[in-house]
């Protein structure tokens, strides 16, 4: 696995477990399935953006938003 692909992986990771984090009724998997289906995990997997380079609370923020509004602004 290449440095950028583990990046990305651990992104998804920490992505889905601060969704845990933040509502205790959803499951992993279910973090997960909502992580693989946004938007935000189409830019953390494109390697233009670097969003895998970032803090995981700071890519959390969009997925939040996008949770919240549908989309970001």
């Amino acid at each position: 696995m290449s440095e950028k692909t583990e990046m990305m992986a651990d992104m998804v990771k920490n992505l889905a477990a601060l969704l845990t984090e933040q509502d205790s009724g959803i499951t992993m998997e279910e973090a997960l399935a909502t992580v693989f289906n946004s938007e935000t995990y189409r830019k953390v997997m494109d390697e233009r953006t670097h969003f895998y380079y970032q803090s995981p609370h700071y890519v959390f923020a969009f997925l939040e938003e996008e949770l919240t509004k549908g989309k970001f602004d």
